[in-house]
């Protein structure tokens, strides 16, 4: 499995921005697609968004569109989200995930799609105060 370092997380008022990174290890980068999921205190994990292997694809839960950019740098080794216009409401824990296949975009809107990763970083934490 590919090791996941998730960095970038903080506090910040709504309407501002954070980046989040992640980087890989241990595997070839460009054989995975990469997730990020976030959990906010007692819910359940969701689905924030996802990119293809070289970037050519992405995905993204309806609540984050057009405020959210996840990209890639391959030659880097490292995922990102780039979070604009920041609410309340996305205060979580942001974990990043990874797997070799990249599905449809019905399967991450789907019932469990935590289940399309097998690999998952240990998570960092974004506070957006009103």
């Amino acid at each position: 499995q590919v090791q996941l370092v998730e960095s970038g997380g903080g506090l910040v008022q709504a309407g501002g921005s954070l980046r989040l990174s992640c980087a890989a290890s241990g595997r070839t980068f460009s054989n995975y697609a990469m997730g990020w999921f976030r959990q906010a205190p007692g819910k359940e994990r969701e689905f924030v968004a996802v990119i293809s292997w070289r970037g050519g694809s992405t995905y993204y839960r309806d609540s984050v569109k057009g405020r959210f950019t996840i990209s890639r740098d391959n030659a880097k080794n490292t995922a990102y989200l780039q979070m604009n216009s920041l609410k309340p409401e996305d205060t979580a824990i942001y974990y990043c995930a990874a797997d070799t296949k990249y599905y449809t975009p019905n399967s991450y809107s789907g019932a469990r799609p935590s289940g399309l990763f097998g690999s998952w970083g240990q998570g960092t934490q974004v506070t957006v105060s009103s």
